[in-house]
């Protein structure tokens, strides 16, 4: 019997393969339980600045107004407008019923249709209780007769009278410390042993003596202090703190918001408790200024008094498939999109304008995009998500075609001559390396890192096994055998125009002996494996399952075991966990060999867990693909609901808050306490670290939304998200993205040669 030729088996193997894989993944299957793709409310923020601290706040209908040490401003259009009859300092701002009323040093003054002045004696606090309007005149509590204040019937309460609130049927009173009721004309009541007593709560203690704020909210009296919320039910007090979750504790005033949910505002920002959840807003994203005044709720509405103006923030009902097509028509209208090259904004000081940047990396997150489309065709068949997918896909090809070097792809691509940030470093602090294209009309970026190789490599085989078609299969094959060839060819070395190894682009044994090289080495051996098996899935060649043989005989894959580094903190590269996980999916979905794929496995859930507190949704879904665990799917939908609309990179700060404690069940490993909120950070791609306190840059970059769109369209593809019950189409789409005239202009330079 004649033994079968080593090639043919190969082949045949090959050939298995590719019909797997172009039938789907090879991958356990999975049967999630889809999280429903449900209407959500969509925080919007906006900010009308003022040059006076704004100290109140209230809405009458359409009309806005906000009150200071000078009197009352109204809001029109985007600016200030005096209103003259309030004179003074204004004290409250309150909308009751139909009227809103201003209480000022001057008197007390009310709104319908016009502002009328009601009183010349200041008062200190204002309720409607059971119909009638109380006023708080130092201790005394008055009524209003009429369209003045009324001595009769006044009763004198035991302290000085700061706010009045009607709660379950009784008027409360606060002032200082003390908080006592009046029912009738009856204050406070007796203790147990028949004592008069002014203390509104028989159990429990206030967080700090220092009241500033109560409010009525359900079954709740909340009170606000330096030192957190205290929530008296009954006659029970309880406090609410940074240990319970509370963001920041120095609470200055209170509102209800208009879902049953509390708004406090701090001197660190804002806060929302809704749902058992503390939300975040504070920074250059939501507000003039962090020193919060006064808050209403309006509607859907919370507008917020600071001392830089008012920062206003709109809920829009939205779906997950509603966010993916507002962020498609970021990527268009704010001109990130550039010869199929998906790059991020910076603000142009001397053209006072949003330009694209021409950076390190621009191949490898581009990558990102070209696997979002290409899920979205698979889930939804769109042409317009193929052309978007092979558009980026002939982007990549060109970045490797224009070097001139065989196999060897470009960091990134610059236009001659057009408005932009062409990148100025390289690698290790070297100067960027740029290079002529033939023609003159562009440049090429050298001295490519593993980064490029390991986007490449990951979004090609995507594209192949999700959306390519035709002869995009012949070129996408031949896309990954030319640069699997160029490092064997080369050594397991990428090879730049003056014939040495790139800064980053060593996976050679002897790169390993140094000491560099050993700390690396873990992270390079999983991708050097992962290109090699990449390469010998999925063009059926002999010679990558023999280069990967050879690098199993030379001991690569146990090092892969250890591949994350822990130590020391702060040489950790948050960029490597994506690097990490591209090569991880290629390697995990393609090795046949069982006890070698444990071994990798091993080293994928060591790697996930160090990951897993930092609730990413790309990161979670890629690791409940390949283990078959959908815990924490929830976190996921939650992140991606969480992202703002507008991706400027705004400056943000969280250390200073009280809430800085590791979720239960959750461990760290590279310091920080705990993940923060895409609102309460900024918009990010998927190599940054959600662990980080403070950051940003003043609103001076935009991120492009290719990571948030990866996420969701493999959350659709693999079940994680169920399709959109909505039919509404405007709970679907968008007609455009917020403040597009502030993008980079339309790009006009010459168009991208055809690639061979």
């Amino acid at each position: 019997m004649r033994t079968p030729h080593p090639h043919s088996i190969v082949f045949t193997v090959w050939v298995t393969l590719i019909s797997q894989l172009l039938a789907g993944d090879t991958f356990p299957q999975l049967h999630p339980k889809p999280v429903p793709d449900e209407v959500y409310l969509q925080e919007i923020g906006r900010q009308v600045p003022s040059t006076t601290a704004l100290t109140s706040v209230a809405v009458n209908g359409t009309n806005v107004f906000v009150g200071g040490e000078t009197g009352v401003l109204e809001l029109v259009a985007n600016g200030w407008r005096t209103v003259p009859v309030i004179e003074g300092a204004v004290h409250q701002l309150v909308t009751l019923d139909s009227f809103t009323w201003a209480l000022t040093a001057s008197g007390v003054y009310r709104f319908d249709q016009e502002w009328k002045k009601i009183s010349e004696r200041p008062a200190t606090a204002i309720a409607v209780h059971r119909g009638i309007v109380h006023l708080a005149e130092g201790a005394r509590l008055l009524r209003l007769a009429g369209d003045s204040m009324s001595d009769d019937g006044a009763v004198t309460n035991a302290f000085p009278i700061h706010h009045l609130v009607s709660h379950q049927d009784l008027l409360y009173v606060q002032g200082g410390e003390r908080l006592t009721t009046l029912n009738g004309k009856t204050w406070g009541g007796l203790d147990e042993y028949g004592f008069p007593t002014d203390e509104g709560w028989d159990w429990g203690s206030l967080p700090s003596k220092q009241v500033r704020d109560v409010v009525s909210l359900g079954n709740r009296l909340v009170l606000a202090t330096d030192r957190g919320l205290g929530v008296l039910r009954g006659m029970a007090m309880t406090t609410l703190r940074g240990e319970q979750g509370l963001p920041y504790e120095d609470v200055r005033c209170l509102a209800r918001g208009f879902d049953g949910d509390l708004w406090a505002g701090t001197s660190r920002g804002a806060i929302r408790q809704t749902g058992g959840r503390f939300h975040y807003f504070a920074g250059q994203r939501w507000l003039p200024s962090d020193h919060v005044h006064a808050i209403t709720v309006s509607g859907k509405s919370v507008l917020i008094a600071t001392d830089g103006g008012l920062g206003i923030i709109d809920y829009e009902p939205y779906t997950l498939a509603k966010k993916a097509a507002y962020y498609e028509k970021e990527i268009e209208e704010w001109g990130h999109n550039r010869l199929g090259l998906i790059q991020k904004l910076e603000w142009d000081a001397g053209l006072h304008e949003f330009v694209r940047e021409s950076g390190d990396n621009d191949g490898g997150y581009s990558g990102d995009y070209l696997v979002a489309e290409s899920y979205r065709y698979a889930v939804t068949r769109d042409a317009e998500a193929r052309s978007a997918a092979t558009n980026t896909f002939h982007a990549l090809r060109w970045l490797r075609t224009m070097t001139g070097i065989p196999g060897f792809v470009a960091r990134g691509l610059w236009v001659v001559g057009e408005n932009g940030h062409k990148a100025t470093g390289g690698s290790g602090g070297y100067p960027a390396e740029w290079n002529p294209v033939p023609g003159g009309k562009f440049e090429w970026k050298g001295d490519t890192s593993s980064d490029e190789l390991c986007s490449h490599f990951y979004s090609t085989s995507r594209f192949l096994e999700t959306a390519a078609q035709g002869d995009e299969l012949r070129l996408g094959r031949e896309h990954l055998s030319a640069m699997a060839t160029h490092l064997i060819d080369h050594g397991w070395q990428l090879i730049d125009l003056d014939g040495k190894p790139t800064r980053w682009g060593r996976w050679d044994p002897d790169y390993f002996k140094t000491d560099e090289g050993h700390f690396d080495r873990g992270l390079q051996c999983l991708e050097i494996l992962s290109f090699m098996k990449t390469a010998e899935v999925l063009t059926g060649d002999p010679k990558f399952a023999a280069a990967y043989q050879r690098l199993v005989e030379m001991g690569y894959p146990v090092h892969t075991l250890r591949q994350r580094k822990t130590f020391p903190p702060d040489s950790v590269a948050h960029f490597e966990d994506q690097l990490a996980f591209w090569s991880y999916w290629n390697l995990l979905q393609y090795e046949q060999d069982a006890d070698r794929r444990a071994l990798y496995r091993r080293s994928f859930e060591r790697t996930y867990e160090m990951l897993r507190i930092e609730q990413q949704p790309w990161y979670n879904f890629v690791h409940q693909v390949i283990s078959s665990d959908d815990s924490e799917v929830p976190a996921s939908i939650a992140h991606l609901r969480e992202w703002p609309l507008d991706l400027r990179v705004w400056s943000y700060q969280n250390s200073h808050r009280t809430d800085l404690h590791t979720p239960d069940g959750y461990q760290t490993f590279l310091g920080g306490t705990r993940p923060f909120s895409p609102r309460e950070r900024e918009p990010m791609r998927w190599d940054a670290w959600t662990m980080q306190a403070d950051g940003g840059t003043d609103g001076k970059d935009v991120v492009e939304p290719s990571s948030w769109l990866l996420a969701y369209w493999m959350g659709r593809y693999y079940g994680f998200i169920a399709a959109p019950t909505a039919t509404d189409p405007a709970l679907l789409t968008v007609e455009h993205s917020l403040h597009r005239e502030l993008g980079a202009k339309p790009y006009e330079g010459p168009p991208r040669p055809q690639v061979p």
